[in-house]
């Protein structure tokens, strides 16, 4: 009997505490080191869009001013929208308040994308 016992006892099939723990450590490890970097991904994707923004607004800003010329006080992203060199989409800023000027090097200064 046993002998019937040790030999039931040694077909069993699973995994041991150790084994678990091994698994469970290494796992962490590979969480400790996936978490930052995912995290820097997202912040590099999100500067890199707002750096696109500001571009997109200062193209067009180059658009309007070839054939309006922005007065000297600047103009403002409504306006650029108004005259149909943006389009409207949900943002985080109010168009109202950037303000787009040129300064004496003919350089596009965006104000109010931060």
């Amino acid at each position: 009997m046993v002998n019937k016992f040790k030999t039931l006892l040694k077909k069993e099939k699973g995994f041991t505490l150790v084994e678990l723990l091994a698994v469970i450590v290494i796992l962490g490890i590979i969480v400790a080191i996936a978490v930052p970097a995912i995290g820097n991904i997202i912040n590099d994707a999100e500067n890199n869009a707002a750096k696109s923004e500001v571009a997109l607004v200062q193209d067009a800003a180059r658009l309007y001013d070839v054939q309006n010329e922005i007065p000297t006080e600047g103009i403002t992203a409504q306006d650029l929208i108004d005259a149909g060199y943006l389009d409207t989409r949900s943002t985080d800023y109010d168009p109202t308040t950037v303000k787009i000027t040129v300064d004496a090097e003919n350089q596009y200064e965006v104000d109010g994308l931060d």
